[in-house]
This record gives C-alpha cells, sequence and structure tokens, in this order.
C-alpha cells in the first residue's frame, strides 16, 4: 500500500515538473525551445543567454543543420557527446529509428572545421578556431 502511495507521489510531482517547465518556456528567452523541453536544454539556453555556451552548427551531406550547444571550452568529444544528445532528443520527439550506433557513426564519419578534421576528442574546439555560430561539417570518411 505504501508503495502504491509513493508511485502516485512521484507521478504528482513528475506532472507538476512538466507543468513548471511548460511554464517556463513561455519566457520570451526560451520560447524557441519545444514543448516537451528538457532541464538539460533550459541549463543550455540560459548558459548561452548568459555567455556560457555557444551553438556550433553541425552540417550533414545532405544539407541539415542540427544547432548544438556546448560550453565555450568544450572539447571535440562534449561536441560528439552533444550532436548525440541532440538527435537522440530529436528521435524521441519525432518517431522513427530508436537506436543508432554512435560508435559505427564515429567509425564512419568526422567531424570537420575550414578543412581541418577534428581528430583529437581531447583538443578545445577553441583550439581549432571553433567560435559561436560556426559551422562544422559531418563528413563520411574515405576508405583506405
Amino acid at each position: 500500500m505504501a508503495e502504491a502511495e509513493e508511485e502516485l507521489a512521484h507521478a504528482e510531482v513528475l506532472e507538476l515538473f512538466q507543468e513548471a517547465l511548460a511554464r517556463l518556456v513561455q519566457d520570451p528567452l526560451l520560447c524557441d525551445l519545444p514543448p516537451q523541453v528538457t532541464a538539460e536544454e533550459i541549463g543550455s539556453q540560459v548558459a548561452l543567454e548568459y555567455g556560457q555556451a555557444m551553438t556550433v552548427r553541425v552540417c550533414k551531406a545532405d544539407g541539415e543543420t542540427m544547432p548544438v550547444v556546448v560550453v565555450q571550452d568544450a572539447s571535440v568529444l562534449e561536441l560528439k557527446k552533444a550532436l548525440r544528445r541532440h538527435v537522440q532528443l530529436r528521435q524521441a520527439r519525432q518517431g522513427g529509428v530508436q537506436h543508432l550506433s554512435w560508435k559505427y557513426i564515429w567509425r564512419t564519419y568526422h567531424l570537420t572545421f575550414a578543412g581541418e578534421k577534428l581528430a583529437d576528442d581531447r583538443k578545445k574546439l577553441r583550439e581549432y578556431g571553433i567560435r559561436n555560430r560556426d559551422e562544422v561539417s559531418f563528413i563520411k570518411k574515405l576508405r583506405k
């Protein structure tokens, strides 16, 4: 019986949290966010507003551009993780393919900026010269 009360309490808390997020997204600074926003997305948007984060536009070969938010001193690995999270959230919202093998993706594709491969995951984006609103290309690797 106590377990059922805990589940109900959790469900109520979750509902209250979602309602609060929905109200928060009506703020002019956050109005570009989707209705089913996550706390992480709100945090990223606030960080952008305060200059603590930047948007890197990742361009695919088909012309699609994905705006990915990372902290100002992000590494290549952090950009890859943010890209993965962006794609997973988009898939969850739109339906479609539920699982992608990111191990396969990073074996098959690489990111480039101004013709240079972002080969070192530990290197900071700014070391490659990447700044806010810059475009990074998602390119298929050539076979050796």
